[in-house]
């Protein structure tokens, strides 16, 4: 069973300034399921402090939620739109500012899910977020697909308004959905880093490094790349990585010199010695993705000095001193071998449970709708309904990774006659169109949605 004295893995932090949240749920926010439950359901978590005391305010919980990333923090938020009482425990203290854009995109069906649980919440987000509706694909410099797509159009069920995406830094994402949290009545524990887990057959207790416990039926487990408690149930991730680095600079928006709203990839861009880079407009800026050589070293492009150096070949003068953000990463592949425990305690969600490559924007879309079928299964409450939830999971995490894969094959090609069938299709695409649609897909993945027994698109 898991120790207490390992050195706890990193949790996901949140950014932005907010208040705490309220230790009680108002009753104008209250859902039906939990204007029928006990006074001992609606109680906070069990807190016993180092000697065994315990904490005021003590009392059992039904779930614990580990992580106050977007995923966590939609568990959190699902699990109270089921009338279920949630404490959710994040490593990092309450306030602090994380940087990056991370993960940009929100598509329309994580939106749509999210409405669901808290109604008005995805025009909260897509309010503030980006839209743009002009893509643009470049080879070598040279145009082989541009398209400007018309107002998108409402689809059935969906509230007025709802685009297909909306592109904001991650930070911002977490700050609508912790406001959503605290007005559910949401209780969030800061600086609770997990250091042990141990499950057993009444539920399961999580102790912080500073001699805490909680106590509850359910874990959802959110804690991010690093895990603390996949990595205190032993559960392993199976996948690898692939060569070479990625960096990703974020760029405000320079006031009079605003580049076009509009998404722009270029293959081999003569500007960087013929390496390929994306921009993606965000609100107040926007974020470049250049894709580096294996034998590149990462002060030569992964520096801000570096990068100083090589923007305005891209965008041109005025923008070196707008960097923001200077970041590298590595293309991984990971799924976890189980996404729940022997005894069906635990559930795990997000990157806890998978890692993919930004492309396709599949990481935190796909762990949002982890969250969203983890709450289904706790409020279902049995271990039939966990075991579902994690086979299901499980699948649409596969599908995704071997979309990422698709589109790695692609980007970072290993054959010869890939590229060969990307000079040729580039070639073409002037006299045949499809050729640049092609161009344009295929750096994203398939686009055809994970199995149907998944529930969706992610």
């Amino acid at each position: 069973m898991a120790t207490v004295d390992r050195t706890p893995a990193e949790n996901r932090s949140l950014g932005g300034d907010h208040s705490p949240a309220e230790n009680r749920t108002p009753v104008e926010n209250r859902t039906p399921a939990e204007d029928r439950a006990t006074a001992d359901e609606r109680s906070p978590a069990e807190v016993r402090r180092p000697g065994g005391d315990r904490a005021p305010g003590a009392g059992r919980t039904a779930v614990l939620v580990v992580g106050a990333g977007p995923v966590g923090l939609t568990a959190a938020l699902g699990l109270r739109a089921r009338g279920l009482p949630v404490t959710l425990l994040e490593a990092d203290p309450e306030g602090r500012r994380r940087e990056g854009s991370r993960a940009l995109f929100v598509h329309r069906e994580t939106l749509r899910s999210l409405d669901g649980m808290r109604p008005g919440l995805a025009a909260e987000i897509s309010s503030f977020g980006q839209t743009w509706r002009t893509v643009r694909t470049l080879y070598r410099g040279r145009e082989v697909y541009a398209r400007t797509f018309p107002p998108s159009v409402r689809q059935a069920g969906d509230r007025p308004g709802l685009p297909p995406f909306t592109s904001l830094r991650q930070v911002d994402t977490e700050r609508f959905l912790l406001a959503a949290c605290e007005a559910a009545g949401v209780r969030i524990e800061w600086g609770a880093r997990v250091a042990g887990v141990r499950v057993s057959a009444a539920g399961v207790a999580v102790t912080a490094e500073d001699g805490r416990t909680w106590s509850g039926d359910r874990v959802v487990a959110a804690d991010g790349a690093r895990s603390a408690v996949r990595r205190e149930l032993g559960i392993p991730m199976e996948g690898g990585h692939a060569p070479g680095f990625h960096v990703v600079v974020d760029v405000a928006e320079t006031p009079g010199a605003e580049l076009p709203v509009e998404r722009v990839f270029h293959y081999e861009h003569p500007g960087v010695g013929g390496r390929s880079v994306m921009r993606v407009p965000f609100t107040g800026g926007f974020q470049l993705d250049l894709q580096c050589r294996d034998d590149d070293a990462p002060d030569s492009y992964g520096t801000e000095e570096a990068v100083r150096d090589w923007l305005p070949r891209l965008v041109g003068d005025g923008h070196a001193d707008r960097v923001l953000w200077v970041s590298t990463y590595r293309f991984l592949r990971k799924v976890a071998a189980s996404f729940t425990d022997p005894a069906r305690r635990v559930l795990l969600v997000g990157e806890a449970a998978h890692l993919f490559p930004p492309f396709g924007a599949r990481g935190m879309n796909s762990g949002v709708a982890d969250a969203a079928a983890a709450a289904e299964a706790v409020a279902a409450g049995t271990p039939e309904a966990v075991e579902a939830f994690a086979v299901t999971r499980r699948e649409a995490a596969l599908f995704n990774s071997a979309a990422a894969g698709e589109a790695l094959e692609h980007l970072r090609p290993r054959r010869r006659t890939v590229r060969a069938k990307q000079r040729v299709a580039a070639a073409l695409a002037p006299v045949v169109p499809r050729c640049g649609a092609w161009l344009e897909r295929a750096p994203y993945g398939p686009r055809h949605g994970s199995p149907a027994s998944a529930g969706g698109t992610y």
